[in-house]
């Protein structure tokens, strides 16, 4: 009896703490994320027999903790890579696991921030929330971030999206629904669809909707109008097929141009609506909008080192479908205060789901303190182009000031990628004619040279050829710029005047040391030093006609050996209107659409 009644209790309390135990494990299984990191895996039903991506994105700070954890309640540290902040992401990979129940989760300093379920097999979907808020927001700029995330060093070129969506190790999305969906995809965006596109096809693979306008292209008087807003919500359904997205995305392209994000700054019937200039708002993803036409997705943020300054990456199009990563800089981020467009960095403008299950964009008053959201801010509006360029090298710079060096170092790197770059264009455009033999390019009229349809839009440069004027200007004129600003820059005991002649000197001796190639009409490559770029600064005025042979495009001479194997000519009547133009480009002043 004695020993029945020494059992009993011992039996009972083993099996409560046995229970209590397997609650413990029940609960661990249903774990949520409620707080401000979220876990994505792709694929969206991961099978035992293929790899997994990890991704954690953090919106409160640093992770530093990633791990999988199994049905046995074992613990396994993933290996990951860390990037971005804010917002913060850990990414890693499994590979093949074997069927069966498993949480991920992630945390900093031995405290746990998530948690996400991971079921291998069993055909368990395991969907998003299918809702615009601060995860999917967070999702998508990691997501950018990670597409076009590459060592600074590195020559970031593609001949179109589609290098980079078919690439299995940047796109953390690649085969996301299971569906092979990926395959035969062709994406060819020009730089106002190349926004549009990111954004919808993030949208096709998590589950949201999206929206757009149709727009007018504005005046010299006033900026761009837009049209009610188109919902899209075929990617909300169930079955999300390649044809959805081809379907949407023709759409988008057909109507989307420039105007869609040169809207005023003020107007709320936008796709896109302006933000603070702050490190905590300007997420990859971020749009920007050039006054003048261009559009620019912002990708990554370099940190502040003792031997570099800060630096902001961005990618654009051209109308060639190239897409190409490049640093913040006067020389490609161009803003100007004026009374035809709505300048600087924007966001797009988010929906959400009305009690009836519809969806509707969020006004600007309901953007301004929305913890969800990018705050709508007037900021921009306020400041003028040097005091946006030099709010944004702060930004860059958070620690301090930077030296004059490293100033004028990114600088001329900054213009040798826009070089480069053009070098591609006018390539592109020599490839075009040898296939097309004979054939002469039309020339529009006015200001639709920089903005037209077909093979002009295709292979002319006037819009490259006008930021590379701009991109000359700054370089030239950055000696002045310490005189204006020498608050930004590290001048120990220099005064302003000896610094500005010493980035002169070290300036006219750089650019004879630094150079470019270019093909030449016989396939011939010509080398041309920064200095003979700079010196024929006033033949870029009259470049950008791809009827016109390679040599005359990159300003050769008549009568010069590098001459010697031009074959092409515009013809006059182009050239004489040429002529007419060439006051916007020695202006650096582009006319109203």
């Amino acid at each position: 009896m004695t020993t029945q009644v020494k059992f009993f209790p011992c039996l009972l309390v083993c099996l409560l703490a046995w229970a209590g135990i397997s609650a413990a494990l029940a609960e661990d299984y249903s774990c949520e994320e409620t707080g401000a990191t979220t876990i994505w895996i792709s694929p969206l039903a991961p099978k035992g027999d293929e790899s997994i991506k990890i991704m954690a994105v953090s919106t409160d700070g640093p992770l530093a903790e990633l791990a999988l954890i199994d049905s046995q309640g074992r613990r396994s540290p993933l290996q990951y890579r860390l990037r971005g902040g804010p917002p913060w992401t850990l990414i890693a990979a499994l590979e093949a696991l074997n069927e069966g129940d498993y949480r991920i989760v992630a945390g900093r300093d031995g405290e746990q921030t998530a948690c996400h379920p991971l079921r291998i097999g069993r055909s368990s979907e395991q969907e998003s929330s299918k809702v615009w808020g601060l995860a999917t927001e967070a999702f998508y700029a990691a997501w950018i971030e990670e597409l076009f995330g590459a060592p600074l060093k590195e020559v970031l070129r593609f001949h179109s999206l589609d290098p980079v969506i078919q690439n299995k190790e940047r796109n953390f999305l690649h085969s996301y629904l299971g569906l092979n969906e990926d395959d035969n995809l062709s994406l060819t965006p020009d730089c106002a669809d190349l926004p549009y596109t990111l954004r919808a096809y993030f949208a096709w693979k998590v589950g949201l909707p999206i929206a757009y306008r149709d727009c007018g292209r504005g005046s010299a008087e006033a900026p761009p109008h837009c049209e009610a807003a188109k919902i899209k919500t075929e990617f909300t359904q169930s079955i999300r097929s390649q044809d959805t997205f081809r379907n949407v995305c023709r759409e988008l392209v057909n109507v989307v141009h420039s105007g869609a994000v040169r809207t005023g700054l003020e107007d709320e019937a936008t796709d896109l609506y302006p933000i603070p200039l702050s490190r905590e708002t300007l997420w990859p993803g971020t749009v920007f909008a050039d006054p003048y036409g261009h559009v620019l997705v912002l990708v990554e943020w370099l940190p502040q080192m003792a031997d570099r300054p800060g630096i902001l990456l961005g990618v654009d199009a051209q109308p060639d479908s190239t897409v190409t990563r490049k640093p913040f800089w006067e020389g490609s981020f161009q803003f100007a205060a004026i009374q035809g467009a709505g300048p600087g960095f924007k966001a797009f403008r988010p929906l959400v789901r009305k009690p009836s299950g519809e969806w509707r964009v969020l006004a600007n008053g309901e953007l301004i303190d929305n913890p969800g959201f990018a705050p709508f801010s007037l900021e921009q509006a306020q400041l003028s182009p040097d005091d946006f360029y030099a709010r944004m090298t702060k930004l860059m710079n958070p620690s301090g000031l930077i030296y004059p060096k490293q100033t004028y170092k990114a600088t001329l790197n900054a213009l040798i990628e826009q070089i480069m770059a053009r070098v591609t264009s006018v390539d592109n455009g020599e490839v075009y004619l040898r296939n097309n033999p004979g054939s002469i390019i039309p020339m529009p009229d006015g200001a639709a040279i920089f903005q037209t349809i077909g093979p002009w839009e295709d292979y002319a440069t006037p819009a490259r050829d006008m930021r590379l004027l701009i991109a000359i200007n700054v370089l030239n004129d950055l000696p002045q710029k310490i005189m204006r600003y020498p608050e930004l820059f590290v001048l120990k005991d220099q005064r302003p005047e000896a610094a500005m002649a010493e980035i002169e000197q070290h300036h006219r001796k750089l650019i004879k040391e630094r150079s470019i190639r270019y093909t030449r009409t016989d396939g011939s490559l010509w080398e041309l030093t920064v200095d003979e770029v700079l010196a024929r600064k006033p033949d870029f005025e009259m470049a950008y006609n791809p009827n016109d042979c390679p040599e005359i495009r990159w300003g050769a001479k008549p009568g010069t050996e590098e001459y010697s194997t031009c074959r092409r000519h515009s013809p006059a009547m182009q050239r004489d209107k040429m002529e007419q133009y060439r006051i916007w480009f020695r202006e650096v002043r582009r006319p109203a659409q």
